[in-house]
């Protein structure tokens, strides 16, 4: 699941799963972390999901996939945009 909550600065992404769509911690990755597994890692809510919120600049086009444990690589299926490359979202 995403939700965008856009500023004038910037757009608010939350990033989320439900905990039963991979079992361990789980990174939302993107050529906005440079790829890199840890640096926005979803954290567990009272809700049944997990989530993170990262800010990115308003009018860019972002590339992501989610990271789970054993190199489990999931797509968002509410982003705007798919390829084999991930998924896609225009802010």
């Amino acid at each position: 699941m995403i939700r965008l909550k856009k500023s004038p600065a910037d757009v608010a992404v939350t990033f989320a799963l439900d905990e039963q769509a991979a079992p361990g911690p789980v990174s939302v990755v993107g050529d906005f972390n440079g790829w890199t597994p840890g640096t926005h890692t979803l954290k567990k809510r009272s809700n049944g999901t997990r989530s993170v919120v990262v800010k990115l600049p308003v009018g860019e086009q972002v590339r992501f996939r989610y990271l789970a444990d054993g190199g489990v690589w999931l797509d968002d299926p509410q982003a705007h945009a798919h390829d084999e490359q991930g998924s896609l979202l225009h802010l």
